[in-house]
């Protein structure tokens, strides 16, 4: 985790300083930093800060907290995120409505359980495009929001919670923007429209990973999105709704697995996301034979290319098929 943590953060940093001090000076080299940069942003993302807020990157409070803020220091929001992902997404995940990982615009659909209109039909080839702007909303407008979501919901605690947490969402936001595009618009000899695209690029290659990640590991044909019955109760245990709404790829993947902070492993990360990733290579053997032995579901694809192929079926059946919802487990 150390290793993977200086490497990432050296990704992200160093080609702002390459830009900065003019070592990177020709149009192509500013791509190419930018889109280091991006790399980087995506394994912050995945193998540093992802592991941090869910306090299993180190034993030791205080390192997880500190290391969590790297998803700020990209341009997000740890706060935000901590409820978005650990509480919502985990406690609810594929629930409609409450899953914040599939509460999509309009313009999208990732859940049968969703409302559909006609610009679904176009979904499996449009969506790509808006993944890799996912980024680009979220370090502008989308923490934001949600933020203000989480306020009104009661999810923002303290007396001053939200008042707080805006005021720190903006200062790092604005620390962000300095180094990302204010310094190298200033000491870098290229013009402020070339360092905008440089820098939608940077974002348009993290979104695409980040999303592409996440979005095959619950967004696919074979994983349930169950409902609750009348009384707002999903039926079933809380494991087994993981095991079933939720699916890996590339097992065999080492090189990959490091990468993308072990997400690869899915049903291991729901199951036991108090666990750093470093270990579901492991883990995963054991918990795929239990599975089998006790007839539960155990969802997973060979290759990550076969994942994104069957995701972007996924995206076609949702905007195009009758898929049943699906009650309970």
């Amino acid at each position: 985790m150390v290793i993977k943590t200086f490497v990432m953060l050296t990704m992200f940093i160093l080609p702002f300083i390459l830009v900065i001090t003019g070592v990177a000076s020709t149009t192509w080299q500013l791509f190419a930093c930018f889109i280091v940069a991006g790399l980087g942003m995506a394994g912050v993302g995945m193998g540093v800060m992802h592991d941090a807020i869910h306090g299993t990157y180190s034993k030791n409070p205080t390192v997880n907290r500190i290391l969590g803020y790297t998803l700020n220091m990209i341009g997000a929001n740890a706060t935000v995120w901590k409820i978005q992902h650990n509480v919502l997404h985990h406690s609810y995940t594929n629930i409609d409505e409450h899953d914040d990982d599939i509460n999509a615009p309009f313009f999208l659909r990732f859940s049968p359980n969703a409302e559909k209109n006609n610009l679904h039909k176009y979904q499996h080839l449009y969506a790509w495009i808006f993944y890799g702007l996912s980024t680009v909303s979220w370090v502008t407008a989308k923490d934001f929001i949600r933020l203000k979501r989480y306020h009104d919901k009661g999810l923002v605690k303290g007396e001053n919670g939200y008042r707080n947490a805006l005021l720190e969402l903006i200062a790092w936001k604005i620390g962000y923007y300095i180094m990302t595009i204010v310094l190298p618009v200033i000491f870098s000899p290229f013009s402020i429209g070339m360092i905008l695209l440089a820098h939608l690029a940077m974002h348009f290659i993290t979104g695409l990973i980040i999303t592409s990640v996440f979005q095959t590991a619950h967004i696919v044909p074979e994983v349930d999105f169950p409902l609750p019955d009348e009384h707002g109760v999903i039926e079933g245990e809380r494991m087994l709704h993981q095991m079933i709404t939720t699916c890996n790829f590339a097992p065999g993947s080492n090189i990959f697995s490091w990468f993308i902070g072990g997400l690869n492993h899915q049903i291991e990360h729901h199951l036991f996301p108090d666990i750093c990733h470093v270990h579901y290579r492991n883990i995963a053997p054991i918990v795929k034979a239990t599975a089998e032995e006790f007839n539960v579901p155990y969802f997973e694809k060979p290759t990550f290319f076969l994942a994104v192929k069957d995701h972007l079926k996924m995206l076609y059946l949702l905007g195009n098929e009758k898929l049943e919802p699906v009650k309970a487990i």
